[in-house]
């Protein structure tokens, strides 16, 4: 599984990406100078990095995602999963509801998303 943690800047930089995609690498400069202050440089070596990572594409000056915004972070949870609980959804589970009770509504989507994934 490749590397799904960015940095504080990569992440603000990504949800610039994803909120405007498709869009030119001019105009990205441009959203990334007036929303972090970014130079031009800084830009174009974020974005390099992030395309190497295989997040981001950018072909004829077009930059878009290679993953969406909800399948970048499916990935960064099941790493995180598989890293911290041994692969255990059951484990990850128990310790991210602790002590308190789920409601009837959630208890209900977990048992038609199981029905539905089984």
């Amino acid at each position: 599984m490749g590397d799904y943690k960015l940095a504080e800047a990569e992440e603000k930089f990504a949800q610039i990406i994803w909120a405007n995609e498709p869009v030119s690498s001019t105009e990205l400069v441009k959203l990334c100078e007036k929303e972090m202050n970014w130079k031009k440089s800084t830009t174009y070596t974020v974005l390099k990095k992030l395309c190497e990572r295989g997040i981001f594409q950018n072909e004829n000056a077009i930059v878009s995602a290679r993953l969406s915004r909800e399948e970048f972070y499916g990935m960064q949870s099941r790493k995180y999963v598989e890293d911290v609980f041994a692969g255990s959804l059951p484990r990850f589970l128990a310790a991210f509801c602790g002590s308190r009770k789920l409601s009837q509504k959630e208890i209900e989507e977990m048992r038609k998303f199981i029905e539905e994934n089984t």
